[in-house]
């Protein structure tokens, strides 16, 4: 199989501010630690040939030898495989395994913003094991799920404002996975799907990995643009857009009524079909989130995507997606081009904690609340000129930096042993340098440890920006 060719410009976007100046750091150093970033970071993908040398020497404005040096080195560490005439292309070393978000349990994580499992989870899988005796004598084998935990979602969507029946309900192995679904029954190569902007960074991998072009409408300081929203159906005309209303991630923003409104008239105007993604949507700090967007559109162009993930436990690979039952049964021929349904025994579990949640979810958003306020007061004590809002809910803070050195931050951090989650994973092409995504889900022992670290980087880093605008002006 050819490598995909990725072109300079498009390295150049994902790069950003990478270099640090003044730094004792090489020139080349400071290169090689951005590439292996996004190599680590999942942005520059494995078996990606990178541009000509001389082309990137061009593009970065930087010496021939700065890119030799720097990608030779990234050879000797395994993270390049280059040969004469084809160029360089991105592997990992033999001890590193795929750069996937589990990784990075390895060092500290600033990364991944979830929860470990709590003992509900372990009680779940212990009665799911008995449940299951009386399923194993037939085959296990069904697209649209447990008829049990299809009624148990539908009586969560009627609870919560959307009348819902079982057969407008069906199981998938993950938001994520009924996102991909979804792409695959409605949309082809080059069609448009119109995403906030900044966004979930799979959300962004599963559309253009259907080969379909994500357009940003971004998201203005607080709330949403519903102008800008109605502006960009009208101009793009995409098959369908991608919506988080419910703490958004990354910026823990809830959509009000009046905007959750605007955005189904404007979608049904326009027949734009809404993929709603209520991952986050159980965890919220003072007031539970509005009913549904699909609520607020009865012509039923809204399909709504659900997880186990955030809710219970990442490890439980379940989720769902609520669409019109003529919707759901197409889902279903879909499905059997990609898999014969979801485990039987996470569905159980699920089940089981659907049941009993209101045993232990309201003891989970307070010390995700707690965590929170807890964190907003070690980054104002040690980070003050980072600026961010309190999230009404989810797991992470989206802070803006004083300069685009979100990249160049990241990069030391790494070689530090800590993980970030840098901006531009959120955007398109390279967008939002200037940010961070901070999860406050850590231990807060765990939490202030990697933070302490992170501040003589972060330092450093800030006090090289500012002797360069001294030295400008």
């Amino acid at each position: 199989m050819s490598s995909r060719r990725f072109g300079s410009q498009s390295l150049a976007r994902l790069l950003g501010r990478w270099q640090q100046s003044p730094s004792r750091i090489p020139l080349w150093r400071q290169l090689a630690d951005a590439l292996r970033l996004l190599i680590l970071d999942g942005r520059l993908a494995l078996d990606t040939r990178l541009p000509g040398e001389r082309e990137l020497a061009l593009t970065l404005d930087v010496s021939r030898t700065t890119i030799s040096s720097a990608l030779a080195h990234l050879r000797d560490d395994g993270y390049l495989e280059s040969r004469h005439g084809s160029g360089s292309r991105v592997i990992l070393p033999d001890s590193r395994t795929l750069p996937t978000l589990s990784n990075a349990s390895a060092a500290l994580d600033l990364s991944t913003a979830a929860l470990g499992a709590g003992p509900e989870i372990h009680q779940a899988y212990t009665h799911s094991l008995t449940a299951i005796t009386q399923h194993l004598t037939q085959t296990g084998y069904d697209q649209l799920g447990l008829p049990a935990l299809r009624d148990a979602i539908a009586a969560r969507y009627t609870a919560r404002g959307l009348p819902t029946r079982a057969e407008e309900v069906m199981v998938v192995n993950g938001a994520v996975s009924g996102l991909a679904l979804v792409l695959r029954m409605l949309t082809g190569p080059g069609d448009r799907v119109v995403v906030d902007h900044p966004t979930y960074p799979l959300a962004i991998a599963a559309i253009q990995g259907a080969s379909c072009r994500p357009v940003g409408v971004s998201l203005p300081p607080t709330g949403w643009d519903s102008d800008g929203f109605a502006a960009t159906l009208a101009q793009t005309a995409p098959r369908l857009a991608y919506l988080m209303p419910d703490f958004h991630n990354p910026t823990g923003r809830c959509m009000d009524v009046s905007t959750r409104q605007a955005i189904t008239a404007v979608a049904a105007r326009s027949r734009t079909t809404l993929v709603v993604d209520e991952t986050m949507v159980d965890l919220w700090f003072d007031a539970p989130p509005p009913p549904p967007l699909a609520a607020f559109c009865p012509n039923g162009n809204v399909i709504t995507l659900g997880s186990a993930g955030k809710s219970f436990w990442g490890g439980l690979r379940l989720g769902w997606v609520r669409a019109p039952a003529r919707t759901i049964a197409t889902l279903a021929q879909t499905r059997d081009t990609l898999d014969l349904g979801s485990p039987l025994l996470e569905q159980l579990a699920t089940l089981w904690l659907f049941d009993n949640s209101d045993t232990f979810l309201p003891a989970r958003r307070q010390m995700l609340r707690e965590r929170r306020d807890g964190c907003a007061a070690l980054l104002r004590e040690h980070f003050p000129d980072w600026r961010f809002q309190m999230p009404e809910g989810g797991l992470s803070f989206w802070i803006e930096l004083p300069d685009m050195l979100a990249t160049q931050l990241a990069a030391r951090a790494d070689v530090a042993g800590i993980h970030l989650g840098t901006g531009t994973r959120f955007g398109l092409s390279g967008a939002f340098d200037r940010y961070l995504r901070m999860p406050f889900s850590l231990e807060p022992a765990e939490l202030e440890n990697a933070l302490l670290r992170l501040k003589p980087l972060w330092l450093g880093i800030s006090k090289s920006g500012q002797s360069l605008k001294r030295t400008l002006v």
